[in-house]
């Protein structure tokens, strides 16, 4: 069912508007710093509020899973009641929502307001892509989603460095809150320059699909919570049970929005999107490849701290070099792809390949008397990597689709991005805390084991990627 409304401006136009792109880019860079910028404050946290490994453990990744479990909606809910209304309420929600998380006095506190920071970051981070869908020509699409990547990836890799940083100042004796209190004065200016710039409303108006907007949420959080909690409270039985209602949950709702579709509604996941075999493909590619990513990024600051020593600040540090290879990894990628098509991602799978085997190896000849700079050029080929891999994914799977379905086919990115960090971050953070012994005494061996699942994941990646482009791009 539609309530009609004029179009006034859906078509994408002949030219791109960059001033636009880049106040929604704000949104993609804060929702992925908040997702990293606190794996150097896990310590910080451990000492001043007494938090668990579990509680650790959900204020990364529950932020994460509920980012993910709204990602679907949030998308479907711009493509309902228009990108800038949508952006700019997740935007100044998430802003509140950093503040709460700042002003915090246990880790309960802590772990709830990082559940609605990530609830808040699925309202906005979705309607970014859907932007340069509907709003970008197919022959700027490709340069506009790998500043996307460049963004998101920087976002991940300056919030290790600049946790650091905030925890070395210290600013007025805030300690790790500054992490979170950083987003306040960002996101007002963001919300401002968003109310000026982003398009509104500019489509048919179309009834919201509640049933299947909650049955993907409840769906991904009986996954995503108990994998998340189940470690440290021994697999109580609870878990199981969530993670088989999680299957039936899924599959119901699955059926809803089918028959949704057959009846002429609009479903929250548009099951049209899933008979496009090469956008499925590289949605499970990208998928693989955030199951890595997200994981990588948590264990590894781990690593830098616990196992081999560093400060935050040392830590921090130590992920500038990601941070510049991924940006020029990231935005080299549009252009690359263009002119190679997947083989450009591919050799970016091969690199990631080359720095996690000289990571692993390096590990297991020094140990923990391995000084954090020696890994330096193992993060160089991870960095450059992980630019060109992502964003090719990412801009490939775009293509497949049109401006009709791009907030589906964007919160379904989205999602995937989301919910494979967290589920990574949950799955392989147990294998690395379980490899590392008590206390982390072990974390070199810890992360020696979860680099072969790491160079197991970008391998599937590529491989789903590589298939994808047997099939001709829309």
């Amino acid at each position: 069912m539609t309530e009609t409304r004029p179009i006034t401006s859906a078509a994408a136009p002949a030219s791109a508007d960059w001033r636009m792109l880049a106040v929604a880019l704000s949104a993609v860079f804060m929702g992925s710093f908040d997702l990293f910028v606190v794996n150097v404050a896990t310590e910080a946290l451990r000492a001043d509020l007494g938090a668990s490994d579990a509680a650790l453990e959900l204020v990364v990744s529950g932020y994460a899973f509920a980012y993910a479990a709204g990602l679907v909606t949030g998308g479907r809910l711009g493509d309902r009641f228009g990108y800038r209304r949508m952006f700019v309420t997740g935007m100044a929600a998430f802003t509140a929502a950093s503040l709460l998380c700042g002003l915090a006095q246990d880790a309960g506190q802590l772990v709830g307001a990082r559940l609605a920071q990530g609830l808040a970051a699925a309202v906005m981070v979705p309607q970014v892509l859907s932007l340069v869908t509907a709003r970008f020509p197919a022959s700027h699409r490709g340069r506009a989603t790998a500043w996307h990547g460049a963004v998101g990836g920087l976002g991940a890799i300056v919030g290790q460095l600049a946790g650091g940083l905030l925890l070395q100042a210290d600013v007025c004796g805030l300690g790790w809150r500054t992490v979170f209190l950083v987003n306040v004065p960002v996101g007002v200016a963001a919300s401002m320059a968003a109310r000026r710039l982003l398009p509104g409303l500019t489509g048919p108006r179309r009834r919201f699909d509640v049933p299947g907007a909650l049955g993907v949420t409840a769906a991904l959080a009986l996954v995503l919570m108990p994998l998340a909690l189940g470690r440290d409270a021994g697999w109580p039985p609870w878990v199981w049970l969530c993670l088989a209602a999680s299957l039936p949950v899924g599959w119901l709702t699955w059926r809803w929005q089918r028959t949704l579709r057959a009846r002429g509604g609009e479903p929250v996941l548009n099951p049209a999107l899933f008979g496009n075999r090469p956008y499925v493909a590289l949605l499970a590619a990208y998928g693989a490849f955030q199951l890595y990513f997200g994981s990588y990024m948590f264990t590894l600051a781990l690593l830098f701290q616990a196992g081999l020593g560093e400060s935050p600040l040392a830590a921090g540090a130590l992920f500038a070099p990601q941070a510049a290879l991924f940006s020029a990894g990231a935005l080299a990628s549009g252009r690359l792809t263009a002119r190679f098509g997947r083989r450009s991602p591919a050799v970016g799978g091969l690199l990631v390949l080359a720095g996690l085997a000289s990571m692993a190896t390096q590990l297991v000849l020094f140990g923990d008397r391995l000084p954090g700079t020696a890994l330096i050029p193992s993060l160089i080929l991870n960095g450059l990597g992980n630019g060109l891999l992502a964003p090719g994914i990412l801009g490939m799977a775009l293509s497949t689709v049109g401006p009709d379905v791009a907030g589906s086919a964007s919160g379904l990115l989205n999602t995937a991005q989301q919910a494979a960090s967290s589920l990574g971050i949950a799955l392989l953070g147990t294998l690395f805390f379980a490899a590392s012994g008590p206390g982390l005494r072990a974390a070199h061996t810890g992360m020696v084991a979860v680099c072969a699942v790491f160079a197991g994941l970008a391998v599937l990646a590529v491989t789903l990627m590589w298939r994808a482009g047997r099939h001709p791009l829309r």
